[in-house]
């Protein structure tokens, strides 16, 4: 009877929406029915797991021969509890205030503060800075109660403090002091090794979106189809937020048109709050495009792939319990005159032969995304790009290779985990050619300043350099130089033409 109580409640509250003709009234049902069963299935798993516990608990107790072991509220021992003040201090924080030996990627929580008035928090601004130096070094803003922090400086006292926002103010939150120990390396290439996706060689559309994208506004480079959607700042870094569904188009001159070549790929990244959903996108532009039919839908999440043709791949590696405290995603789609591949992080997942339907557009769509419900999806890195010719037929033609598919941190040196598919490629062609030998050239954009581009672009090519080494290729074989914002291929007064002037090339000696 409570699911009938709800669902009517729900259907009242959206009915003045469908009147107004943002959304039809199909689709109110549509979402209505959609967010009611997923709230009752997560009622039922919170309930099964609970008494899962109790059961275990028992079963232990039993075991052991004891007794009357104190509970607290969830059915877990009181012994389990105890294990847990190692990481958390009695006001809930992580690390505890004057934690020592904190690992510099980090994620600080706390528990949601109370207040006397009646507020209520619904975002926090972090402010994170070293010992002496605080002041008001925002690091971030967080719907949830913790902050991922990356990055940070080893051996190093940090100081970090809470404010929390109702939307219209301001009070003071949580916070305290920890102190970082050494560095662990991340095994990146070992899990990468073997991605063979390879971006295409010119790009037509790019989003990150812009840094100087203002907070709080709709993203300047897409246009709306239906939902709430704003730019926000997450861990230091400029993303699009979705509050309420959100589908959204790229905003091209061309967009009523089929825009997308025979041979062309798409990346973008995103994330996936604690209890989310799938997400959406379309190879057609769902509001410009609608007359060419073929909607073309896929449905996403970190562990499958659903195609328009209603089957889907699971990730061979992942299972539900994968990203339960929510995750980013990287995507990869390639497409080579009918044959498509979807990619989730490093592992390919979908590989259709003969893909009946015509590409024509893009759009992208996180369908629950419900800030009401605390289930606030983002996303980041959009790139659409043409394909080109193989790598050992521009060597043979042109005497190099231009690789924009080579990535890094903004502004280092770090390779980025999806740059091994071009550098996988490019290891692949000299172990065949053994002759073949390159220096290996990097470029930035016009951004900054003329002379740390300079410097960037050496160091980008040494470390891909380095790393074609450490792969097994002869020292011999290869050199590197850096060019910096010298050579440009196209202009910089676009996104696009910047994202092709910042590259790596491989040129034959």
């Amino acid at each position: 009877m409570k699911k009938y109580v709800f669902l009517v409640s729900v259907f009242m509250m959206l009915l003045p929406i469908a009147a107004s003709g943002q959304i039809s009234l199909k689709k109110v049902l549509e979402r209505t029915k959609e967010k009611t069963d997923r709230k009752i299935e997560n009622r039922i798993e919170n309930k099964l797991d609970n008494a899962v516990d109790k059961t275990l608990d028992d079963v232990e107790d039993s075991a052991s021969g004891k007794s009357g072991t104190a509970k607290n509220s969830t059915g877990n021992s009181a012994s389990r509890k105890e294990s847990a003040s190692s990481e958390e201090n009695s006001s809930g924080l992580y690390p505890a205030n004057g934690a020592t030996e904190v690992p510099v990627n980090v994620t600080l929580k706390w528990e949601t503060p109370q207040y006397d008035d009646g507020f209520k928090a619904v975002l926090y601004e972090v402010y994170v800075g070293e010992k002496g130096d605080f002041g008001n070094n925002l690091a971030g803003t967080s719907r949830e109660n913790e902050f991922s922090c990356k990055d940070l400086k080893t051996n190093t006292t940090y100081e970090w403090s809470v404010k929390a926002s109702d939307g219209k103010r301001y009070m003071p939150g949580p916070g305290g002091t920890f102190t970082t120990g050494k560095a662990v390396a991340a095994p990146m290439n070992v899990q990468w090794n073997k991605f063979d996706f390879v971006p295409g060689d010119k790009v037509i559309f790019e989003d990150g979106p812009d840094p100087m994208e203002e907070n709080g506004e709709f993203p300047s480079r897409w246009d709306l189809v239906e939902g709430q959607v704003e730019i926000a700042s997450v861990n230091g870094e400029t993303v699009m937020m979705f509050l309420d569904g959100g589908k959204i188009i790229p905003y091209l001159k061309n967009r009523d048109q089929d825009y997308l070549p025979d041979v062309f790929t798409i990346e973008f990244d995103f994330y996936t709050p604690k209890g989310g959903n799938r997400i959406k996108f379309f190879l057609s532009d769902q509001k410009n495009q609608t007359h060419m039919g073929n909607a073309q839908e896929f449905d996403v999440t970190p562990i499958r792939v659903d195609t328009p043709d209603g089957n889907y791949v699971e990730h061979s590696q992942r299972d539900y319990s994968y990203c339960e405290n929510g995750c980013w995603t990287h995507v990869s789609i390639a497409y080579t005159k009918g044959k498509l591949k979807v990619y989730l992080d490093d592992t390919r997942l979908v590989n259709i032969p003969h893909y009946e339907l015509n590409p024509t557009g893009f759009t992208f769509y996180p369908y629950f995304a419900d800030a009401a419900d605390n289930e606030v999806f983002y996303a980041k890195n959009f790139r659409i790009a043409e394909g080109g010719v193989k790598y050992y037929d521009r060597v043979m033609t042109e005497g190099k290779i231009i690789c924009n598919g080579i990535r890094f941190d903004v502004n280092k040196a770090t390779l980025k985990a999806e740059s091994m598919g071009p550098i996988n490629n490019i290891f692949e062609l000299m172990q065949k050619q053994p002759d073949l030998k390159f220096s290996v050239e990097g470029h930035t954009d016009s951004d900054g300043d003329e002379t740390a581009n300079q410097k960037l672009s050496e160091e980008r090519a040494k470390i891909v350099e380095e790393q074609l080494i450490a792969m097994g290729i002869s020292a011999e074989r290869l050199s590197s130089k850096g060019f910096g914002e010298s050579k440009p291929i196209d202009n910089n007064s676009t996104a696009e033409g910047k994202a092709n002037n910042r590259r790596v090339e491989f040129v034959k000696f």
